[in-house]
């Protein structure tokens, strides 16, 4: 099973999170699905923080997680402000703000932020909304953070896609231990309390008076095979990928990507 990274992390003594641990694995899994999911996801992101972020004076990341965006908004941004509810995460990109001067680590809750009005040009919010139970309130506050014009890049799972359900699946009883004995790496619970359909997170965004520019979907799963049958399994789902993306069958498709502007 290719969990997804969890908000729901645990700390030992000396500050160490899991989630680190489990981030930086998911980019360098030993599986070959695994790796290829979390790589691929990246690099689109990337390359949107690169396209829309290139005039942006200042951004902000909503959960940045292990950090891996930050470096990118850096270097298409004036200023740049990575935000999260939790300081223990944020404790973790210490050494990214010490090597980037145009980094800020915040303390903020997105579902009522400290930021004035239109105070961004530029909001990535990466797997961080299927965390949030009230992602309305969440989105109407990043489009009020936003300049009128200013751009939010999104990503979330997709509600139905094999991947989720089968996330679910993994943490039976009895069947957690057969999956991490398969993966022979950190395999922890997602956290994900609001999954969405790409109808219901559409519907959300219009509400917040976004205009969607964008869209995208990525991430074919097969259950089992991924597990059994490495490359070859990546392989298949690369094609798979190929000919689900764009159809009424998108929707299996684990990640949906959406860039949209405040208006």
């Amino acid at each position: 099973m290719t969990v997804q990274e969890p908000r729901s992390a645990r700390f030992d003594g000396d500050g160490n999170e899991e989630l680190f641990v489990l981030q930086q694995t998911l980019y360098e899994s030993r599986n070959p699905t695994r790796r290829w999911l979390h790589r691929s996801r990246r690099a689109w992101l990337v390359e949107a923080i690169e396209r829309f972020g290139a005039r942006a004076r200042r951004a902000i990341e909503i959960g940045p997680g292990s950090g891996v965006y930050l470096p990118t908004l850096a270097s298409v941004a004036e200023e740049v402000v990575g935000a999260d509810v939790e300081d223990a995460y944020l404790r973790q990109l210490r050494g990214i703000e010490d090597d980037h001067g145009n980094v800020r680590l915040v303390h903020d809750d997105i579902t009522r932020s400290s930021f004035p009005d239109d105070h961004f040009d530029l909001v990535l919010c990466s797997e961080v909304i299927e965390h949030i139970r009230d992602s309305r309130r969440a989105l109407v506050e990043m489009h009020r953070v936003l300049r009128p014009g200013g751009v939010l890049i999104l990503s979330t799972p997709q509600r139905f896609s094999p991947l989720e359900i089968c996330s679910k699946v993994a943490f039976l009883p009895g069947v957690i231990d057969i999956v991490r004995r398969i993966y022979k790496e950190p395999v922890l619970e997602t956290g994900h309390v609001n999954l969405m359909t790409r109808r219901a997170l559409r519907a959300q965004l219009g509400d917040a008076c976004f205009a969607i520019r964008e869209t995208y979907a990525a991430g074919a799963y097969l259950p089992v095979i991924a597990e059994l049958f490495g490359d070859r399994a990546l392989r298949l789902e690369r094609a798979l990928d190929l000919r689900l993306r764009g159809s009424r069958f998108e929707w299996l498709l684990w990640t949906q990507f959406v860039v949209a502007t405040a208006r």
